[in-house]
C-alpha cells in the first residue's frame, strides 16, 4: 500500500559538521534529502555526502540480516543464533587465557552515533578488556594528547570565532573543502573567513600542497611535509625573542613560559628555516603580523597530526594562541561550554594506565594505537587477542601497512564485523552483523556540544525504519553482555533491569517501556547545563525540529573550564618540551637515496576517509587511483601526464595513473588516503568491487610519534619509477 510522502527534518552524521537535511519520505524510502534552510545553525556546508544518504541505505550489497561464515561463503542467521554463537566463543576465549584476548577497533561512524559509543564501551568495561582501538590513532591522537597536557581533558577544544578574525594562521588544514570542522564545527566557516578577508583579514596557509584553501590565501608556506613544527617553533622565538607576547595571559593564565624561552633560546632561527623549507624572513614577517594583528587565530588540522612530529606541531599551534592572548577573546578561540559538561562526564569515565603488554606504551583518549594491533594479534602470550569485533570501521584500509593486519586478522579464532557492507577488513569475518544508518535512527550527539561555535542543540530524528534484520549497534553490545553474563558498564543489576523492561514491554504490547538510548537522552539533559535558567526540558527539544540556538556566542568560559589543577594553560609541558629538543638535536631532514619522495594526501569534498569511497554514484570512475606528481620532478623521471606508474616503499607497492601537476612542492607526492578496499557479495558468488588504490600500504606502521603514536601516514618516504 502506498502511503502519502512526508518530510523528516534531522540532521547529517557523516561528519561533525551536522548538516539540517530535510528528507521526503515515501513508502520507508528517502526519495530526496535536501539542506534544511530553516535550520538556524548548521545547513550552510551541506554537500553531496548528505545529498546521497540514501544510496547507502539502499546499497545493493548491504547487509540486511546476520550472517555466518561457512567454508569460503556465509549463510543468513537469525539474531539469535549470532549472538549466542558469538557470546559463547568470546566466553571461551577469556576462560583460556584472559579479558584481554577480546578486542574492539572502532572507525568514525561510530563516532557520530550517540548510543553507539556509550554501549559499546559499556560492553567493554564487562568484559573488562583494554584491548580498545579506535581511528584516532590514524588522525586525531596529537589534539588529545595536547588538550590533556595542556588544558586538563582531552576533550578541551576550543572553537574559532571567525567573524572577528583579523589574520588566519590554517596548517594542515584545507577548510575551502573541509568545512572548518574537525573537532569544532562553524558552519559556513570557509565563507565567513573568506568574507573576513574581503573586510582586511590576512589568511595564511602552511601546506606542503597548494590546496583549494592555499589558492585563496594571502599567503602559501609550502612547508616540507612533518616540518610544520620547526616553522612554528621559529614563529614562537620570534615572539618571545622580540618581547611581542601578550604579557598578561603569559603571566596569569599560562604557566611554564620560562621553560618556553629556554627552549627558544636554544633554537637557531636559520636552522628551523631550513628544517621547514620556508624562508627566514617570511617566518618573520608572518610572526610579526601574527602577534601584531588585532584578533588572530592559529588552527591545525590532521594534517599536522599524521607525522612522527604530529604532537609537536599541534602543541606549538596552541602555544602560539596562548601568549599572544588569543584565548578567549574576538577573532580567536574560545571554549563553548554546550548544554552538556562533556568534559566533567568525560573525567567521570576516568583514564586508563594500561600499557599495550608488547610495546609497554599507555592508551590514548581511551584506545591503543592501531599499529600495534597486527603484532597483539600475532604476538603469544597471555593477552594475546584471539577474539575481536571490527564497529564500523575498515583498519585495512585506514591504517599503516594494511597487508599486515590483514593476515592478522586471518588469523583470529574469531571475527565480528558491524557494518552495511562486507569491507575489505571484513574478508576473514567470522560473523557479518548488519548495522543501521543514521536515517533509520534517533540520535542526540550530546558530547559534542560544546565543540559547536554556538550554542546550539539538535535532535536527530530517524527518517525511515531500517531493515527488519537490522539491528542498532547499541542493541548488539547490550545483548551480547546479556548473552555473556557480564553486566554493562560493570554495574550490578544493570542487565537485569533491562531484562525486566523488555520483559514488560512484550507482556504489556507496549514496546515504549523497553530500554531505549532515548532514556540516556532525556537523562542527560535532565542533568545539563541551564538555558535561561530552568533545564532543558524534553519538549523543548522536540519543538525545534530544525534545531535550536541557544543563545548567543559568549566569551568568559575558557578558564573555568580548565581541568589542570592550577586552573591555568601548562604551555610547556615537560615532555613536550624534551621531544622538541629531541627533534632540534637530529640532523635537518634528509630523504632517503633509494626513496626520494615524501607521500602526502589531499581532501576531497565528497569522500569521508575510508567509508564512503565505494559508494555509487557519489564519485567519478577512476578516484582514487593517481599519483600526483610535481612538473620537475616527473621531467627528471620521464613521466608524462596518464602513465602508469608504481610507487613503492619498504614495506609496500601500488600501481597507479600520474598525474602531473604543480599542486605539490617539489619531492612530495600525492595519494588520497581511503581508497582501495573491496566491497564483497556475500549473499551472492559475484566478485567483488574494487575502488581505487590504498596508499597506505606504503606506510611503515612501526616507527610512531611516541606522544601520539600515529604513524607517519603524511609523511613517509617513497620512490616512484614508471611501470614496467
Amino acid at each position: 500500500m502506498t502511503t502519502a510522502p512526508r518530510t523528516v527534518h534531522t540532521f547529517c552524521r557523516y561528519c561533525l559538521a551536522s548538516c539540517g537535511v530535510e528528507v521526503t519520505v515515501e513508502d520507508n524510502r528517502a526519495v530526496k534529502i535536501s539542506a534544511d534552510k530553516q535550520n538556524p545553525h548548521s545547513w550552510h556546508d551541506f554537500c553531496a555526502k548528505g545529498r546521497t544518504a540514501a544510496r547507502l541505505v539502499e546499497h545493493p550489497r548491504r547487509i540486511l540480516t546476520p550472517m555466518r561464515r561457512v567454508g569460503d561463503s556465509y549463510v543468513e542467521a537469525t539474531w539469535d543464533e549470532a549472538i549466542t554463537d558469538i557470546a559463547a566463543r568470546m566466553n571461551a576465549v577469556i576462560d583460556a587465557d584472559c579479558p584481554d584476548a577480546v578486542g574492539v577497533y572502532y572507525g568514525n561512524p561510530a563516532g557520530f552515533s550517540s548510543s553507539n559509543i556509550i554501549f559499546m564501551n559499556g560492553w567493554l568495561d564487562a568484559v573488562d578488556t583494554r584491548s580498545r582501538y579506535f581511528v584516532g590513532s590514524i588522525d586525531q591522537n596529537a589534539m588529545h594528547v595536547v588538550a590533556d597536557a595542556m588544558y586538563g581533558s582531552i576533550l578541551m577544544a576550543p572553537v574559532s570565532d571567525i567573524d572577528n578574525c583579523d589574520y588566519f594562521l590554517l596548517v594542515g588544514t584545507n577548510p575551502a573543502v573541509s568545512a572548518w570542522n574537525w573537532l569544532e564545527t562553524v558552519p559556513g566557516g570557509w565563507r565567513r573567513a573568506l568574507a573576513r578577508q574581503a573586510q582586511g583579514a590576512t589568511i595564511v596557509v602552511v601546506d606542503p600542497v597548494r590546496t583549494e584553501s592555499a589558492d585563496k590565501a594571502d599567503v602559501h608556506l609550502a612547508v616540507r611535509p612533518a616540518q610544520d613544527w620547526a616553522l612554528l617553533l621559529a614563529m614562537v622565538k620570534v615572539i618571545l625573542d622580540e618581547g611581542r607576547e601578550h604579557a598578561p595571559d603569559c603571566t596569569d593564565l599560562a604557566t611554564g613560559v620560562e621553560d618556553l624561552r629556554a627552549l627558544v633560546a636554544d633554537a637557531d632561527l636559520d636552522d628551523l628555516a631550513r628544517r621547514c623549507d620556508v624562508d627566514r624572513a617570511e617566518i618573520e614577517k608572518v610572526a610579526r603580523d601574527f602577534a601584531a594583528a588585532r584578533g588572530a587565530m592559529v588552527v591545525t588540522r590532521t594534517g599536522v597530526s599524521m607525522h612522527l612530529t604530529g604532537t609537536i606541531a599541534e602543541w606549538l599551534g596552541h602555544v602560539l594562541n596562548v601568549i599572544t592572548g588569543r584565548m578567549d577573546r574576538p577573532g580567536g578561540r574560545r571554549f563553548e561550554p554546550g548544554y552538556v559538561d562533556a568534559i566533567r562526564l568525560s573525567g567521570m569515565a576516568g583514564t586508563s594506565a594500561h600499557r599495550n603488554r608488547l610495546s609497554g606504551r599507555t592508551m590514548v583518549a581511551g584506545g591503543h594505537a592501531l599499529s600495534e594491533l597486527p603484532d597483539e594479534i600475532t604476538t603469544p602470550g597471555i593477552g594475546q587477542i584471539r577474539a575481536m569485533v571490527i564497529n564500523c570501521g575498515n583498519p585495512v584500509v585506514s591504517g599503516p601497512d594494511g597487508a599486515r593486519l590483514d593476515r592478522a586478522l586471518a588469523q583470529l579464532d574469531l571475527l565480528v564485523a558491524i557494518d552495511f557492507v562486507q569491507r575489505e577488513s571484513h574478508r576473514h569475518a567470522h560473523w557479518l552483523l548488519p548495522a543501521v544508518h543514521w536515517l533509520e535512527r534517533d540520535d542526540l550527539l550530546a558530547f559534542t556540544s560544546n565543540m559547536h561555535d554556538e550554542p546550539y542543540l539538535h535532535y536527530g530524528a530517524k527518517a525511515v525504519e531500517p531493515p527488519p534484520g537490522a539491528r542498532q549497534e547499541w542493541r548488539i553490545f547490550v545483548d551480547l553482555a546479556i548473552a555473556m553474563g557480564k553486566p554493562l558498564f560493570r554495574a550490578t543489576g544493570f542487565n537485569s533491569f533491562i531484562t525486566a523492561t523488555r520483559r514488560a514491554a512484550r507482556l504489556t504490547r507496549r514496546p515504549g517501556l523497553a530500554f531505549t538510548p532515548r532514556w540516556v537522552d532525556r537523562l542527560v539533559l535532565a542533568t545539563g547545563r541551564k538555558v535561561d535558567g530552568r533545564r532543558i526540558r524534553w519538549r523543548d527539544v522536540m519543538a525545534h525540529p530544525h534545531g535550536w540556538v541557544l543563545g548567543p556566542r559568549e566569551f568568559g568560559h575558557f578558564r573555568s573550564a580548565l581541568r589542570t589543577p592550577d586552573k591555568r594553560v601548562h604551555v610547556a609541558p615537560p615532555a613536550f618540551i624534551a621531544r622538541a629538543r629531541e627533534l632540534l638535536a637530529e640532523p635537518a631532514p634528509a630523504a632517503p637515496a633509494d626513496y626520494p619522495f615524501q607521500l602526502a594526501n589531499r581532501r576531497h569534498r565528497h569522500s569521508m576517509n575510508s567509508w564512503l569511497n565505494e559508494l555509487p554514484g557519489l564519485h567519478p570512475a577512476g578516484k582514487g587511483s593517481e599519483v600526483v606528481i610535481h612538473p620537475e620532478d616527473a621531467s627528471r623521471l620521464g613521466i608524462d601526464d596518464g602513465d602508469s606508474v608504481r610507487v613503492h616503499s619498504p614495506v609496500g607497492s601500488v600501481e597507479l595513473t600520474a598525474a602531473v601537476s604543480d599542486q605539490p612542492r617539489p619531492g612530495v607526492v600525492i595519494i588520497d588516503h581511503g581508497w582501495g578496499s573491496r566491497v564483497f557479495d556475500p549473499r551472492g558468488h559475484e566478485p567483488a568491487e574494487s575502488f581505487g588504490v590504498n596508499r597506505n600500504l606504503l606506510v611503515d606502521a612501526g616507527p610512531v610519534d611516541p606522544l601520539s603514536q600515529t604513524p607517519a601516514l603524511n609523511s613517509a618516504y617513497v620512490a616512484v619509477e614508471r611501470a614496467g
